[in-house]
């Protein structure tokens, strides 16, 4: 096989695996007639099918499509040899039916069990180009060929990419609980001042115990329900009451005591005088 066309069926084959979940060993489905066809050509089945789609496959055929060749063993007995080397698949068909609407039935509308289908049956590939995910093998001129992927595929493919970009309502009813438990991020305000540029707070006195606040209170209580002038006149009185105490039991001498001494001082400098002269 060339390389150029080597590239293009493995870009195709990855097309088929990440969009529509085909897996290795890639299961084909074959029908009587490339059994035919790959008989008079003398190829090398499983190794050009494993070339094609760029990976480990496993031949298979129904019920129905053997019985077909089993019809015709006399012509073609090499084909009946070949078909039994394949692997059986269960059509679940009790009389036998026709290969084409055999397979029909196998695949399906969706190709739930992600089969490749190789035929040489045209009508019957014309209708599998219908159904989405259907790769296609047939033999032109003893070459092996994988077809494009149809029209349905390409659309199959851009609607999922679609859904897998967009949340579904299962995946909204999920987030919204979580989203909403959540604490809002905070939003960046302006920033506070260096604690190294600003001064240190001077320390604060402590308070006065508590028996000094009670006095102090009570002063203030007693100012306040005292007026001014009344308070003014008691001071006055109290005043003058502490100096009429200190001046009962005193004698005239004790209360004229710093003036003596004024003039003794005066006497003892007059007689220093008197004597100098």
């Amino acid at each position: 096989m060339r390389q150029k066309r080597a590239k293009t069926y493995k870009k195709l084959m990855a097309l088929y695996s990440m969009s529509f979940g085909f897996r290795q060993p890639y299961q084909v489905l074959v029908d009587s007639e490339i059994c035919k066809e790959v008989t008079e050509h003398k190829l090398e089945f499983v190794k050009q099918l494993g070339s094609v789609l760029q990976g480990e496959v496993k031949p298979m055929i129904t019920q129905c499509c053997i019985h077909e060749l089993y019809l015709q063993q006399r012509s073609n007995e090499a084909a009946v040899e070949l078909a039994k080397t394949f692997e059986r698949r269960k059509c679940n068909h009790r009389e036998a039916i026709p290969g084409d609407e055999c397979l029909k039935h196998v695949v399906g509308d969706t190709n739930k069990h992600r089969y490749v289908i190789a035929s040489q049956n045209q009508p019957l590939r014309t209708k599998f180009r219908a159904i989405p995910a259907v790769p296609l093998i047939h033999i032109n001129r003893s070459v092996m060929v994988l077809e494009p992927p149809s029209d349905a595929t390409i659309r199959a493919k851009n609607t999922a990419e679609e859904q897998s970009l967009h949340s579904s309502s299962l995946d909204k009813a999920v987030v919204s609980p979580l989203t909403t438990a959540q604490s809002p991020h905070k939003k960046k305000g302006p920033k506070g001042p260096n604690p190294l540029s600003v001064k240190k707070k001077k320390a604060t006195q402590p308070d006065p115990p508590a028996k000094d606040k009670d006095k102090g209170s009570k002063k203030a209580e007693i100012q306040n329900s005292v007026p001014s002038a009344d308070l003014k006149r008691r001071r006055t009185e109290d005043d003058d009451a502490i100096s009429g105490d200190e001046g009962i039991g005193q004698t005239q001498s004790e209360r004229a005591g710093p003036k003596r001494k004024r003039r003794r001082r005066g006497k003892k400098l007059a007689e220093v005088a008197e004597e100098s002269m």
